[in-house]
């Protein structure tokens, strides 16, 4: 008992040492945007391999943690939260509707024209840093409530429905489509600038949302092959709030994520190696090397939307194959006769934890800027004040360093996550340990080049 106390003191100053060895390092990176190799205070290299020590640093530190009623019960631990009520469940669902009111007025009615109109706009404003940056992040940091709060949930209940049954052989992969067309069309057009087009684009999701609740009927299509819902649903399991069978709780955050009953087969593999790799394009699109591979291509001859399309695909192939990869990787060193599939479809979960960081990373700077702003836009959505009058928010220099914890941290709780699945998994300790050697693999690649994508100069797209 001694020699592990030792173990895991010594473990734990290891793991100290190199979050304050990366803390120099985050005080100056800054926003996913706008960080720059020449703001960090030690070499590139050197932050990225930081990065990556910590993840593997903190799989050791797990490792010694062999307890398996100790490891339940910090799985298990929570306690029970008071139901919302029917006033809240009402009032969630007016909140999405005049949300989605806003959307289109704005968007079809509000400023279109002259510089700064993203920033004037309430419709562009309220999608993408009112849900996509501050709502989307409480689905994770608090709880999932977008089945109340949906709009087209709401405007689907009432219709009828045809009850067809969802086509087994598509799983998830509909969602998969869905999510990566939803961000190709996000960096390949002027969706985050151009009202109009924006408005337009959720009037034809909620097109094809409502036609799709019709035919499967609106639970099925919503927990099944809705893109958003499934994402948001997703995000929910990282949260410390959630719904269960006995009712609202309160848990230690990812902790959602050790129920693996709802990936069920590859497909929602996908999805979930989708949700890590579609925030790791937003990011790397704009940065100088994604330039540089794609300019001989276009300027080749090959049009802009298509390059961009194909190296969507490949990467995500690669993301994909990777996972997969890693999933072989556990069979093989845990030795076991548990299949490939079943190893990826266990661990999945816990990479959810990495797509919640990194979202955070991405999105926090932007949402606090711009949060005064569109406090100031939505109260007159058709006659904004000018842009010099608007106001935004100084974001501090600490912010950068919550950024890049926010990663670290994501990847963190995804080591716990995966610890506690293989010792579900295995009976034997060395073989639950030996189990993830494959899957840290995969986080410590990831938070590389997520943190990677935070060093470089950002900026728009090139060529669209």
């Amino acid at each position: 008992m001694n020699r592990r106390r030792v173990r895991v003191a010594a473990a734990a100053a290891t793991l100290v040492a190199l979050v304050a060895l990366a803390g120099d390092a985050l005080a100056h990176a800054g926003g996913i945007r706008s960080a720059s190799s020449e703001s960090l205070a030690v070499p590139t290299w050197l932050f990225l391999a930081t990065g990556g020590g910590v993840i593997g640093a903190s799989f050791l530190l797990a490792s010694f943690v062999t307890d398996r009623a100790f490891v339940r019960r910090v799985d298990a631990w929570g306690d029970a939260l008071p139901e919302p009520g029917r006033v809240a469940v009402l009032a969630g669902r007016a909140v999405g509707l005049a949300g989605l009111a806003l959307v289109f007025v704005a968007g079809f009615a509000g400023p279109a024209d002259g510089p700064n109109t993203a920033v004037r706009n309430a419709a562009v404003l309220l999608v993408w840093a009112g849900w996509w940056g501050a709502y989307v992040t409480s689905t994770y940091l608090v709880g999932n409530t977008w089945p109340v709060v949906n709009p087209f949930r709401t405007l689907a209940a009432p219709l009828p429905s045809l009850d067809r049954p969802y086509p087994e052989r598509l799983g998830s992969w509909p969602a998969v489509g869905g999510l990566l067309a939803v961000v190709y069309l996000e960096v390949v057009t002027p969706l985050a600038s151009d009202p109009r087009l924006l408005a337009s684009t959720v009037a034809c999701y909620g097109v094809l949302t409502l036609a799709g609740s019709v035919v499967f009927g609106a639970d099925t299509w919503f927990s099944t092959a809705d893109p958003v819902s499934r994402l948001l649903a997703a995000y929910g399991r990282v949260a410390p709030v959630a719904r269960t069978a006995d009712g609202v709780r309160v848990r230690l955050p990812g902790m959602g994520l050790t129920d693996a009953d709802w990936v069920r087969d590859r497909s929602d593999v996908g999805f979930v190696v989708c949700v890590v790799f579609v925030t790791t394009f937003d990011g790397f699109v704009g940065t100088d090397l994604w330039g540089a591979l794609v300019t001989p291509v276009v300027t080749g001859g090959v049009p802009a939307p298509a390059a961009y399309l194909g190296g969507m695909l490949l990467g995500f192939g690669l993301f994909y194959a990777a996972y997969l990869g890693a999933a072989g990787a556990a069979r093989r060193y845990a030795d076991t006769f548990v299949s490939a599939v079943t190893l990826a479809r266990r661990y999945a979960p816990s990479l959810l934890a990495i797509a919640a960081g990194y979202h955070l990373a991405h999105n926090l700077t932007t949402t606090l800027t711009l949060a005064p702003t569109l406090a100031v836009v939505a109260a007159s959505p058709l006659s904004p004040p000018a842009a010099v009058d608007l106001p935004t928010l100084s974001v501090p220099a600490w912010v950068g360093g919550v950024t890049v914890a926010s990663i670290l941290a994501g990847h963190l709780v995804a080591v716990w996550v995966a610890h506690a699945t293989a010792y579900d998994l295995f009976p034997d300790r060395l073989q639950a340990i030996r189990s993830q050697y494959g899957v840290t693999v995969a986080m410590v690649a990831y938070t590389m080049v997520s943190l990677w994508v935070l060093t470089r100069p950002g900026g728009a797209p090139p060529f669209v």
